[in-house]
């Protein structure tokens, strides 16, 4: 009889995997339960570490009440499939390895963990809080989406290369402190000199749609600027070509990101907008919505646009800037509004009713790996 590997070693070999998962198994309920233990896990650290593990800037819009229901519905829910599905038979090994981590999480306090507090003051800090929140939400939300309205019926969750561009993920998020440190250095050197204080007064005095509307626009016009350029500029190509190598687009696709690249667009596009003097409240709300456009746009999502494709950003407007096919190649630059794209000659035209062939970069020379992908810009071609 040959003899079974190790649960953890079962574990990372799943990781490696990707493809259609069989229902009916007891996978699907086995991968749901073991990612609520590891999120749950990663919580209560975060409790325990808040001063080094959370986000000042995000803490200041959730409650630790909410926090602590939060993780006590993903150990409920982990802790009650993992054990169905052990007694049941089904995935044992990935079941008692979700259960175990929920054990983990508990022992480790839970739900009831006390909060951490530090002395230290202002020292570097890994964004966790936002990484858990932001891949529950995001995942929940637009798999569901995925599943039920569907660009691309038969593409699965776990597809080709998911987990180079769940490290991009990962990276983008834990890092956050470290980028909105630099983005707030340069902006402030950057762009302080374009402040005109009649123009920056006229812009808060307007209504906050109207205000709202003209800082996604100005946004927009800005990263449409530096999206052409990435494209034009060949060392930029080879920064922007991380984005651009994903072959299969989806709700985690749009995180493959060089750092470079959101460092300059962040600087840019903010820096326009502090200068114009747009208030918090839009600034607060423009974030939101380009954070859940980020992820729409890249998502395997169909949904009926109708006109509405003519001035926002649809996924599959965004998905022919993703294609290689030759009618796509430099086209759909903008990231909110389409009609940025009309009005300038740049939209892919006459293909409403047809989805792009191929995706990718043309010479698909592109590393498989995270570490490789960063230092791609940088290496020599050969």
């Amino acid at each position: 009889m040959k003899q079974r590997a190790p649960i953890y070693r079962q574990v990372f070999e799943l990781f490696r995997q990707d493809g259609r998962i069989r229902p009916g198994t007891g996978m699907i309920s086995g991968v749901i339960a073991l990612f609520l233990a590891i999120l749950a896990v990663l919580g209560v650290l975060a409790f325990h570490f808040p001063a080094y593990l959370t986000t000042p800037e995000l803490r200041s819009f959730y409650s630790v009440d909410a926090m602590r229901a939060l993780l006590f519905g993903a150990l409920l829910v982990s802790g009650t499939i993992a054990l169905a599905n052990t007694i049941l038979g089904r995935q044992r090994w990935l079941n008692i390895a979700a259960f175990v981590l929920v054990c983990g999480a508990v022992a480790a306090g839970g739900s009831d963990v006390v909060v951490t507090t530090s002395n230290k003051g202002n020292h570097p800090y890994l964004g966790l809080d936002w990484f858990i929140l932001d891949l529950l939400a995001s995942s929940t939300v637009f798999i569901i989406f995925e599943k039920l309205f569907p660009l691309y019926p038969g593409q699965p969750v776990f597809r080709v290369d998911w987990q180079v561009d769940m490290k991009h993920f990962l990276f983008n998020h834990l890092s956050v402190g470290a980028v909105l440190l630099c983005i707030n250095f340069f902006v402030h050197r950057l762009f302080s000199w374009a402040a005109y204080e009649p123009l920056q007064q006229a812009i808060v005095s307007l209504p906050y749609l109207v205000e709202l509307f003209l800082a996604v626009l100005v946004a927009d016009l800005v990263q449409y600027a530096a999206h052409r350029a990435y494209h034009e500029v060949p060392f930029l190509w080879r920064i922007h070509a991380v984005h651009h190598s994903t072959r299969t687009l989806d709700w985690l696709a749009g995180s493959r990101l060089h750092i470079v690249e959101l460092l300059i667009t962040r600087v840019a596009v903010l820096g326009v907008l502090f200068a114009l003097g747009f208030s918090k409240a839009v600034l607060d709300a423009y974030i939101i919505i380009v954070g859940f456009q980020a992820v729409l746009i890249h998502s395997n999502v169909k949904l009926p646009w109708g006109w509405l494709r003519y001035i926002i950003v649809t996924p599959d407007f965004h998905h022919w800037h993703h294609s290689s096919d030759t009618e796509a190649i430099d086209k759909n630059y903008a990231a909110h509004l389409s009609f940025i794209d009309y009005f300038f000659g740049t939209a892919v035209r006459g293909v409403r009713n047809r989805l792009p062939e191929n995706y990718g970069i043309l010479d698909n020379d592109m590393p498989a790996t995270f570490l490789a992908q960063q230092a791609y810009p940088f290496v020599r071609k050969k």
